[in-house]
């Protein structure tokens, strides 16, 4: 037959897009590939390929005038959006070729309430399930099933809109957040609550002209993040195939049960599939279940499977027949091997992610494919500007051979904070997580020849040598009376009556974290603040039981050991014992990997303070009378409680850690450097204080806000009355509280709300303690009195000044 030359018009900028790209250049039928807009990996000297970025990918008419201005002849979109969106009628009025269902069939994807009631009136077979568009009839229905369920955000929520609770309490906290939170947007106006299925999940992708279907081999994809299936769902972070469940018979059950039915029933209810329908199983006892319909290629399975065509299997060809509907014309050939692709992202992806690194390549093995997703090509730089960022694609005629060699592509990709699972294609063999590092071989058996070291299985006892050699000066000069701070004993060393402690004080001890402002420091590359945070949590909880820190104690883990990062960190951890006159006499530095994801660490602090003898332990609740003053001593903003809503609030936004801080417009700071302003130590400011008796009780407002915080200071009898207009809310809580919509309580609760410790003060002393507080810097607020407790402990007055400001 006659060829056709084909100019084609692709639409997508991810890895999916770059492999389509890949495989249609090598069309003989393809004149040119015009994408739009493309990525780093399309822009870098494809033959015939050609990145097209004065059009919007979602502007459908100017799409159609670049079309006929270049006598486009084939039009392929690659994500869901412009599909689900209607993008097939605007070519189809066009007459212009369109590889993508119409707008109708499209729902398959774009409305999983519509798709679920499509199975049932097909019998599909799938999980038993309801469709909800009121939470309280979702909320009444979780409480009434006695099985396990899943819950799904009804429409596109880039691939992370399903969620998979453990407990009823996870499940109505999952509902929460995706009809009320709005966590997935409009997507979440209704929710499917079905049953969950136990089983493999496997991935079919099969071409359709509305009559006939051909499937590529089955694959399986790795959807968390984490190794071992763990943590929050993603686009995917790697897939193989073929897999070794999917029989000959199984694959015969699934066209015959699901994929067939599928599309007759579409085109019996008029609105036939012409395209790529993705279908998802899970395979259970009882047989293959489908999961979910989506209407275009999968991403990675795209970049996994297109390799496995045999090279004269014309894409190009195929996606016509299928416009064009004689499919049943066409051949599909597979070579008979495994591929394997491994998918590095951005750190913090899912979340919050930083964009513009460089990326470092060097040349992979000629059996490898390096698939570009979110890159871009600035000024002949290949930069980040997604959270999948590239991916390693190999083929061998063993699995286990195709990852071990996908792993090794993977070592020639470098770039800041990259992370990637190390056990893609761990569920094919015996061995849980097969590969351990990027060049591991992923094999069932075991060398039993090569010896091993403390390094081979991942740990650095010369990068943990050379940080205490890096931090010694620096944790010297945190000295005190009592201590001469030196580290690398087998303990610290605290003598009291060097310090001054003639007689036996009363010791105290407090242990905390920093949380989750970690993820910022991550994503700002930023870690000398943290450090510092640490400290002040433990001092600041010391101080407000009227005690003097004395010395300090950090635990660092990591599941690789950065010499510069935990230096940054100690040296932050050091000038937090310097601001709070405490001694940094020893820490621990544990490096295991497998327990932390990339470079990821967590960080817990110790301090031990002391009352001397004599002196009285606060807070002196029996001293406590209504009419007493309430004295607010200011923060410095968010300090280290509520990040977790913080960071919600950011990515709602669709805010970047790197943008200009929005909540400060004179200043230079971005939003991460505004975040990450350190904890105030209050310790030398009250210490004086405390110790003229001045003082009757502390709260340090910490998780839990005001509200719960305050009253752990009070006596049963009496309650805080506070007048939250005495105060000055900084902006920064002024913007969360407005982006956030967060109501008067929730926001009392998650946050400080501009006040970092809180005092109780006889009345007679209340002017005499502000002059002091103020002489040693601090900014003091008189924001209310004790009163004779009725109901809550703790009762917020004027909230309106909260919602006029």
């Amino acid at each position: 037959m006659e060829r056709e030359s084909l100019r084609i018009l692709l639409v997508g900028n991810g890895g999916r897009e770059h492999a389509l790209a890949w495989k249609l250049s090598q069309s003989r039928q393809v004149e040119k590939l015009y994408v739009v807009p493309g990525n780093g990996g399309t822009a870098n000297g494809m033959r015939k390929v050609i990145n097209v970025n004065d059009v919007k990918p979602d502007d459908y008419a100017g799409l159609v005038a670049f079309a006929k201005e270049h006598d486009v002849n084939l039009v392929v979109p690659g994500p869901e959006a412009p599909l689900v969106h209607g993008i097939e009628g605007f070519f189809r009025a066009a007459g212009i070729r369109c590889f993508g269902p119409t707008k109708a069939a499209a729902r398959m994807e774009g409305s999983k309430t519509f798709s679920k009631d499509f199975m049932a009136r097909h019998n599909i077979p799938t999980a038993e399930y309801k469709n909800f568009d009121d939470y309280e009839a979702a909320r009444q229905y979780l409480d009434s099933v006695t099985y396990n369920v899943v819950l799904k955000a009804s429409g596109l929520a880039a691939g992370k809109g399903v969620i998979i609770p453990a407990t009823k309490q996870e499940a109505h906290d999952a509902l929460k957040q995706i009809m009320l939170v709005k966590e997935f947007g409009a997507a979440g106006n209704e929710v499917v609550i079905e049953e969950f299925l136990e089983g493999d999940e496997l991935s079919f992708l099969t071409f359709s002209d509305g009559y006939t279907i051909r499937s590529l081999p089955p694959a399986q994809d790795h959807k968390q993040i984490y190794d071992g299936d763990q943590g929050p769902n993603t686009g995917g972070m790697g897939c193989y195939a073929p897999t070794k469940i999917a029989s000959k018979r199984l694959i015969e059950d699934v066209h015959r049960t699901i994929l067939q039915p599928t599309v007759d029933g579409m085109r019996k209810e008029a609105f036939p599939f012409v395209g790529l329908l993705f279908t998802g199983l899970m395979i259970t006892k009882s047989g293959p279940k489908t999961l979910e319909y989506n209407v275009r290629f999968g991403d990675p399975e795209t970049q996994t499977l297109l390799p496995l065509m045999s090279p004269d299997c014309d894409l190009a060809e195929i996606m016509v027949a299928c416009t064009e509907h004689w499919l049943d014309a066409v051949e599909i050939k597979v070579e008979p091997k495994f591929s394997a692709t491994v998918v590095a992202a951005a750190g913090g992806y899912p979340g919050l992610y930083v964009r513009g690194d460089t990326i470092m390549l060097t040349t992979p093995p000629s059996d490898t494919m390096i698939f570009h997703a979110g890159t871009t090509l600035t000024d002949g730089a290949v930069k980040t500007s997604g959270g999948r960022v590239i991916a390693a694609t190999s083929m061998a005629t063993t699995l286990e051979e195709a990852v071990k060699r996908a792993y090794t592509g993977v070592s020639t990709i470098s770039f800041n904070h990259m992370y990637y699972r190390k056990d893609i294609g761990h569920r094919a063999f015996d061995k849980p997580f097969p590969a351990t590092s990027a060049t591991a071989t992923a094999t069932t058996t075991t060398n039993t020849e090569t010896p091993l070291t403390y390094a081979s299985a991942g740990v650095s006892i010369t990068a943990g040598n050379s940080l205490v050699d890096q931090i010694k000066s620096t944790v010297l000069s945190t000295a005190r009376p009592g201590t001469d701070a030196a580290i690398g004993g087998f303990g610290g060393l605290f003598d009291l009556s060097a310090a001054g402690y003639t007689f036996p004080p009363t010791l105290i001890g407090a242990i905390d974290g920093v949380g989750t402002k970690l993820k910022i420091a991550h994503a700002m590359n930023k870690h000398d603040t943290v450090g510092i945070d640490l400290v002040a949590m433990n001092v600041n909880d010391l101080v407000v039981q009227g005690a003097e820190a004395l010395f300090f104690l950090d635990c660092y883990s990591c599941g690789k050991l950065d010499v510069d990062v935990a230096r940054q960190f100690v040296e932050g951890v050091a000038e937090g014992c310097r601001r709070a006159g405490c001694a940094l006499v020893g820490g621990e530095t544990a490096e295991m990997p497998g327990l932390f994801a990339g470079e990821e660490y967590d960080a817990v602090g110790a301090a031990v303070g002391a009352v001397r003898k004599g002196k009285r332990m606060l807070p002196d609740k029996a001293s406590m009378v209504a009419g007493d003053i309430l004295l607010g001593l200011a923060s410095n903003g968010v300090h280290s409680n509520g990040f977790s809503l913080v960071r919600k609030i950011i990515e709602r936004e669709g805010l970047r850690y790197q943008d200009p801080a929005e909540w400060d417009k004179d200043s230079s700071e971005t939003i991460g450097e505004s975040l990450l302003t350190p904890t105030r130590i209050y310790v030398k400011p009250l210490l004086p204080i405390v110790e003229k008796d001045l003082i009757k009780g502390m709260s340090h407002i910490t998780g839990g806000g005001l509200i719960d915080n305050i009253p752990r200071m009070l006596p049963k009898h009496l309650a805080a009355e506070v007048d939250v207009s005495t105060w000055t809310m900084p902006s920064v809580f002024r913007w969360m509280k407005s982006s956030g919509q967060l109501e008067d309580t929730e926001y009392a609760r998650a946050f400080n709300t501009g006040l970092g410790m809180v005092l109780v003060v006889k009345k007679e002393d209340s002017k005499q303690a502000m002059a002091e507080l103020r002489d040693a810097g601090e900014t003091v607020f008189e924001i209310g009195k004790l009163v004779e407790r009725r109901e809550e402990s703790c009762v917020l007055r004027n909230l309106e000044a909260w919602r006029e400001r």
